[in-house]
């Protein structure tokens, strides 16, 4: 894979970024990705400060490679996890869920890199303003929280392209070396990989969830919950549940009884495929197996080079 201003901000070999995926994103995966070449981030979403901090700790100890973490900006304690981070010498964040312009410059006067991840042109142009210093652009093929906009990968990377000179990072649906050079031939300059990193051996989602991805056929996958956040999720007993209720009308406050407390980590960390709220990528049922990391990172840079090759011929 080439180096692009990707790699250049972040100091890192390929430009390749680990999705900061809650419950999955752990110092084990980071570390792994980071110690193949690309960048590793902690998942920051769904850790309680005490718990970030000991997985900060522990990737210092795992890794002398480039790291990051990625921030949903509506996290409960915002203001108590940014001055942790600061204090611990996080040196890459990437932000989510939440405008860039609030807490950009404190990142950056702390000499923090700053990337943001947004759904649409629109909030591209914003976060150039904002003054990010990239711009993870993702496709609602993507698991987990998606923008409302629902415009695919394949749409969105060269409108966002056309919107803004920031160093581009493409998202969602991308999981062979095949997607990551289509990414960069519509104008991205790295790629942001969350569900085949998500179903490695380092990740840390429990062992039940990673065979149910493995299992998933082509539309397995849908997008719900869009009077709350837009989740792309697993079709189970809960998917249909919800399903249910919003044709039935029911209010955002019915919907959440029907979700239930942690429903996320019940899922995901915990295991329950029936009840549980199965966040994954659209790409998930292309993956059949689960390998370490270094075999996902390898298989990317052969893919990349021989579709490369292909185009050439």
């Amino acid at each position: 894979m080439k180096k692009t201003r990707i790699t250049e901000l972040f100091g890192i070999e390929y430009p390749v970024i680990q999705g900061g995926m809650v419950w999955i994103s752990g110092w084990r995966l980071a570390a792994a990705v980071s110690n193949a070449g690309g960048l590793g981030l902690l998942g920051a979403g769904s850790m309680h400060p005490e718990t970030l901090l000991e997985h900060i700790q522990k990737m210092k100890a795992a890794t002398t490679k480039p790291w990051g973490v990625n921030i949903p900006l509506m996290y409960p304690e915002i203001d108590r996890l940014i001055e942790m981070i600061i204090n611990e010498g996080v040196k890459i964040v990437f932000t989510s869920a939440g405008s860039p312009k609030k807490y950009t410059q404190r990142f950056h006067d702390a000499g923090i890199k700053v990337a943001h991840v947004v759904s649409s042109s629109k909030f591209a142009r914003k976060c150039e303003e904002a003054g990010v210093d990239a711009i993870v652009a993702e496709g609602f093929e993507a698991g987990g929280h998606n923008g409302r906009e629902e415009t695919t990968t394949l749409t969105l990377i060269p409108q966002v392209r056309r919107a803004t000179t920031l160093p581009l990072i493409a998202a969602g649906g991308i999981a062979s070396g095949e997607a990551v050079l289509a990414s960069m031939v519509l104008g991205a300059e790295g790629v942001q990989i969350g569900t085949l990193f998500a179903l490695t051996q380092e990740s840390s989602a429990s062992e039940a969830y990673k065979q149910r991805c493995i299992s998933l056929e082509e539309g397995d996958t849908m997008l719900t919950l869009k009077a709350i956040s837009p989740t792309r999720m697993i079709k189970n007993d809960l998917y249909k549940r919800l399903f249910d209720a919003q044709a039935q009308g029911a209010s955002v406050e019915e919907l959440r009884a029907i979700l239930g407390q942690a429903a996320s980590k019940r899922g995901i960390f915990e295991g329950d495929i029936d009840n549980g709220e199965l966040e994954i990528g659209q790409i998930a049922s292309a993956i059949k197996d689960i390998p370490p990391v270094s075999e996902v990172m390898e298989r990317l840079k052969k893919e990349y080079q021989e579709a490369l090759l292909k185009i050439e011929e």
